[in-house]
């Protein structure tokens, strides 16, 4: 079903919810509130802000109404409020999978309150119950209860909603603001705008500049045309693929592509399938709604320019967690409900993180909102408690935050994160990585716990210098680490656990090119007499891009051969995937981020801790410490030794053996 529809509501409906619209109803009871609540209550200065506290509130829905309560909702919440003045969101709702991903995916402690932004809200909300009551089916209806659609405008609830949908508004994102095609033709006495929708981000990654260009039809594109050179191809959908209609226009030199729909057809998502995506093209398109004034100057042989705008708008999608914060959504960097599912993935994460940091720990503050940035970082000295070798569980409890409230503060790019902590300046574990993550894409959320309890040895002092550092070109961030020591005596079978008693240090990384293999030596060592468990311990990451995506978006493998016998063996099977992240977002991957987020890489994902790997190679050794043992690593790209032709990437690692005892 197209979702260009009438703009007749309903009035007697209309005039019934509009009777109840409302806020939090007179003489409601205070809710009592805690002084760290008061400070995250929103403040007056130019409207609420991502964390504050959502204040309470009721809608009236198709189906009676919603009432939102701080702290009575165990799940999310997410606002969307639907114009259909947006290419975007006309093909978001649109779209079977985009639908189908909603009712089949949403997480089952979140809920969806939908909106809408204009005088057709009636229509508006009955026709967005009615497209996911079709898609849920029989098979999926329970999501339904958790689906809610007001029939009343957004202009006319008389809550908070309005003012965060409208101060929070963005253009930057494909999901916020409206993309227009303007057209102009000698005696018009106005130009004709129309909404369109770019081609998606990760086909082409040419956009449209602020220029005007003579628009050409081109019939169905299929074929290549002279008469479109230097010109915007007009072309109908249908009888050949985005993708060749996109490349024909290239081929004939065209400076972009408007792809119509046909009457009675939605605007959709334009992508390259399959094989065609590894034919890079340098050019620009989206779709838009075939406009008859247009056709028929063009059929007529008069000049028609076009040009292109993004004008504001009220911002489509807030989300409230599960503390009662209010938060964005982020960049939905395609059309698809599964960035819904996503944010909501990552506010049942960050809920669970919650429970965990209540559990029993000695909590060590390293460093607490303090900026990270230059060649120096973020620099600690820090006084660790007594008897620290004595615990055998440390977790980083570890987040990253921008300058600023808002996404908008965040840098711009992902970078790695290291951590280093040196507590003997003579002995020999002084600056050596603890831990490592990626920073987020433009997005100000991530927070972390990562389990390092193998490098506790690495704490071998009463006093310890932590340093946390990015590269130093890149724009600040505000990080905040606790360390938190535990002890479990026993594991699950009621034997008495193992602890780390020392560390040795492996192999790093290094340039990812012919020569990479050719810097790695075998190690000989003896084992301990007192050491009952030998663990090989790795963080790994590959980075860069050659001509074989190395070492960011290719399959690396990651070696190191025992005693010439044993290989264990790390491999980064998902990297270059399409979605090999943002099946990670359960696992804390910041979701809807700016940029390729969603795509597997090299060991790492943006906005997500590195987790180590480990494995047990005990078995593997001469126990006895009379006998040397022999470890000698390699790095593999499909199985054979790296020999890119250009820019070659690199691989950042630490790795070390434990010894327990």
């Amino acid at each position: 079903m197209s979702a260009v529809r009438s703009g007749s509501a309903l009035l007697s409906l209309l005039l019934v919810v509009t009777a109840h619209v409302t806020g939090v109803h007179a003489g409601t009871p205070r809710q009592k509130i805690s002084l760290a609540e008061a400070d995250r209550l929103p403040r007056c200065s130019g409207g609420p802000e991502p964390g504050d506290l959502a204040a309470a509130f009721r809608v009236p829905t198709l189906g009676g109404e919603f009432s939102f309560q701080p702290g009575a909702v165990q799940g999310s919440l997410v606002i969307h409020a639907f114009t259909n003045r947006s290419g975007f969101l006309e093909s978001l709702w649109s779209s079977e999978s985009s639908l189908l991903s909603l009712v089949r995916e949403l997480p089952a402690r979140a809920q969806v309150l939908f909106l809408s932004l204009d005088e057709s809200s009636v229509s508006d909300a009955l026709w967005m119950r009615e497209q996911l009551q079709r898609a849920a089916g029989d098979s999926h209806k329970e999501v339904l209860s958790r689906l809610h659609f007001s029939p009343v405008p957004v202009f006319a609830l008389g809550n908070w909603i309005p003012k965060v949908l409208y101060y929070w508004s963005c253009t930057a994102a494909p999901n916020c603001g409206l993309s227009q095609a303007v057209f102009t033709s000698e005696g018009w006495n106005m130009p004709v705008i129309i909404k369109r929708l770019n081609a998606r981000y990760d086909w082409l990654w040419a956009r449209w500049d602020n220029g005007s260009y003579l628009l050409t039809d081109a019939g169905d594109g299929c074929d290549p045309s002279s008469a479109v050179a230097g010109a915007v191809a007009w072309v109908s959908e249908g009888n050949c693929s985005f993708f060749t209609k996109v490349q024909s226009m290239a081929k004939s030199n065209a400076s972009g592509v408007l792809v119509y729909a046909l009457p009675g057809n939605p605007i959709q998502d334009m992508n390259c399938v399959k094989d065609e995506c590894d034919s890079p093209l340098n050019i620009t398109a989206a779709m838009v709604h075939l406009e008859p004034s247009v056709a028929q100057a063009l059929r007529s042989g008069q000049k028609v320019n076009v040009s292109f705008q993004i004008t504001p708008s009220p911002n489509f999608f807030i989300g409230i967690d599960q503390q009662g914060a209010l938060a964005e959504m982020g960049s939905f960097l395609y059309p698809t409900f599964s960035f819904i599912n996503w944010q909501a993935q990552w506010f049942d994460f960050s809920s669970d993180l919650q429970d965990k940091l209540q559990t029993r720990a000695e909590v060590v503050s390293v460093f607490d909102k303090v900026p990270m940035q230059g060649d120096k970082g973020a620099v600690a000295a820090v006084e660790l408690p007594s008897g620290s070798l004595d615990f055998d569980k440390l977790e980083l409890d570890a987040s990253l935050s921008c300058p600023g409230s808002r996404d908008s503060s965040c840098a711009h790019w992902d970078h790695t994160v290291q951590l280093f902590v040196c507590c003997d300046h003579l002995g020999p574990y002084c600056n050596m990585e603890l831990s490592r993550w990626i920073t987020a894409f433009r997005r100000g959320i991530g927070r972390w716990l990562t389990d390092v309890s193998p490098l506790i040895p690495l704490l071998d002092s009463h006093t310890c210098t932590f340093t946390m550092k990015t590269p130093p070109w890149a724009m600040p961030w505000i990080v905040s680490l606790n360390l938190r020591f535990s002890v479990s005596n026993h594991t699950d079978n009621h034997t008495e656990k193992l602890r780390p008693f020392r560390v040795m240090s492996l192999y790093g990384g290094g340039t990812f090119d012919k020569n990479y293999n050719k810097r790695f030596q075998p190690i000989k060592f003896l084992v301990p007499p007192s050491a009952m468990k030998v663990e090989l311990y790795a963080v790994i990451t590959g980075h860069g891009s050659d001509d074989n995506r190395c070492g960011e978006f290719c399959v690396t493998s990651h070696h190191f051969l025992i005693n010439a016998a044993f290989n264990n063996t790390r491999i980064f099977d998902s990297a270059g995937s399409p979605l090999g992240c943002a099946m990670r977002v359960t696992e804390g991957a910041v979701p809807n981020e700016h940029g390729t987020w969603l795509y597997g890489r090299g060991g790492w994902c943006d906005g997500l801790q590195v987790s180590p790997w480990r494995a047990d190679i005990t078995e593997q050794l001469d126990l006895s410490g009379s006998e040397s043992n022999t470890v000698v690593y390699f790095g593999l790209f499909e199985e054979k030794h790296p020999n890119p032709s250009k820019n070659p990437g690199y691989i950042i690692m630490s790795s070390f053996l434990i010894f327990y005892k």
